[in-house]
């Protein structure tokens, strides 16, 4: 982890975020008092949604159908 005074980011703002992006911790302090930490931001992981394809898929009555005996056999 590594302290940074503010002035010293306002100038060097790209060369922390390359740092950042690459996992480093950074501290960001007014004078010796630490005051933000910049961190890298956690990708969000896309959960499914409940019903997203409504509307757009259609699943006929044939779906519910049982399945021809050869086709049974292919799963054995």
């Amino acid at each position: 982890m590594t302290v940074v005074t503010i002035h010293t980011a306002k100038t060097t703002l790209s060369q922390l975020l390359a740092r950042v992006e690459a996992g480093e911790e950074i501290v960001l302090a007014r004078g010796k008092t630490p005051v933000a930490r910049l961190v890298p931001v956690q990708p969000r992981q896309q959960g499914r949604r409940f019903g997203a394809l409504r509307g757009v898929v259609q699943v006929g009555p044939e779906f519910f159908e049982p399945l021809p005996e050869e086709e049974l056999a292919a799963w054995e």
